[in-house]
């Protein structure tokens, strides 16, 4: 898997481009863009969105999250072409029981001490962002996005 730094370097080295120039033309102290290559520092996300957007590439390609170059507004605009319809789900019987209060309180203490975990935000983090990277999910992506852009 590819760094952001290396990413980076290859980027600036592919346009030819010094790392003092790219600081410059990016605003940023001199020897920024030289601590980004080396690993010493990471870019803050405004400066890692500078980045992308002077190369012309996604953040998830900066960051060596993605091999597609493609800048997110790019694949936005390229159309939605609906698959064959998915099939209806059948209603099953719901079967109601009846519970205590005292035990209704203790599942949703257990369920929010368990949200509280970092490991498991972590782990929920990382099977949404790898959920959203996925061919389907950037379909569901595409098709949110231009239903809300239908309603405005």
């Amino acid at each position: 898997m590819i760094t952001m730094a290396q990413r980076i370097e290859a980027l600036r080295t592919e346009r030819g481009i010094s790392r003092p120039a790219l600081s410059t033309a990016l605003g940023l102290p001199r020897t920024a863009v030289e601590k980004f290559e080396t690993g010493r520092q990471t870019p803050t996300q405004d400066q890692q969105e500078k980045l992308a957007s002077y190369f012309g590439v996604s953040l998830f390609y900066l960051r060596g999250e993605s091999d597609d170059p493609t800048r997110m507004e790019n694949w936005l605009n390229t159309g939605y072409v609906e698959d064959a319809p998915a099939p209806k789900p059948v209603p099953r019987p719901v079967k109601v029981v009846a519970q205590s209060s005292s035990a209704g309180q203790s599942d949703s203490s257990m369920f929010r001490a368990f949200m509280k975990s970092k490991s498991f935000q972590d782990l929920l983090r990382a099977t949404v962002l790898d959920v959203l990277r996925s061919p389907e999910g950037q379909a569901l992506l595409t098709k949110a996005v231009q239903k809300e852009l239908g309603r405005r």
